[in-house]
């Protein structure tokens, strides 16, 4: 099975993530140095303020909308987690447009 660009989205969106969180949320920590799973707020030491920050560009840079009911510690515990978020809200807005055979 060969690397699919779908693996390679994948990739692109926590790197994403990551200069995110190095350049716009000015972390002290190397975008190579922050793992998909390092936590953001006990391991990288995200306040509250950069949870919030984090969102809007989240929403700004991916074109999704996070809802209050969305923007949880658990959806927002890592990298990983965020990305994955981003991932499933494009695919609802995605299914919102498409017109599904049945």
């Amino acid at each position: 099975m060969t690397v699919g660009s779908g693996e390679k989205q994948a990739e692109a969106l926590e790197a994403t993530l990551k200069e995110i969180l190095v350049e716009d949320l000015f972390l002290d920590v190397p975008a190579d140095r922050i793992g998909d799973d390092d936590g953001l707020q006990d391991v990288l030491g995200l306040d509250s303020l950069g949870f919030v920050e984090l969102r809007a560009q989240c929403e700004q840079r991916f074109g999704v909308k996070i809802t209050d009911a969305e923007f949880t510690p658990i959806h927002f515990h890592s990298v990983r987690t965020v990305a994955d978020l981003v991932r499933a809200l494009r695919a609802k807005a995605a299914g919102e447009h498409v017109a599904v055979p049945k």
